[in-house]
């Protein structure tokens, strides 16, 4: 896998993890019930849009990906996304990391690294 192919998985990765944290934001809105005006509100949203598009882009990025890389080896290494969604996060929602998803992060990582040497 070359430098672009990586570069690529990276950016697709980070515009998940920015589709997630923005998402998430969005789901802040005050809406008790989803009725056509609350439905509307939350999807006029600048995070939900923003979200969406993020996953929009992040669906064409991927494709360049495939087009230069077996799946079987692009795909696993988007499980970095779950450890960088976990550092965003706690960082910009104060989510707490308890120790037992840290220990489920560095299992990803271990696996992630496996994977990569086959």
């Amino acid at each position: 896998m070359n430098l672009l192919t990586l570069t690529l998985i990276f950016v697709c990765i980070i515009l998940n993890v920015g589709a997630q944290i923005a998402l998430k934001q969005g789901a802040f809105l005050d809406i008790e019930n989803l009725n056509l005006a609350n439905f509307i509100k939350l999807f006029s949203s600048q995070w939900i849009i923003a979200g969406g598009i993020a996953y929009v882009v992040s669906v064409f990025v991927w494709l360049l990906v495939l087009h230069r890389t077996e799946v079987s080896k692009a795909y696993p290494l988007s499980s970095i996304g779950y450890i960088l969604n976990a550092i965003a996060a706690y960082y910009l929602l104060g989510e707490q990391v308890t120790v037992l998803r840290i220990l489920g992060i560095v299992v990803i990582l271990i696996g992630v690294f496996i994977v990569t040497r086959s």
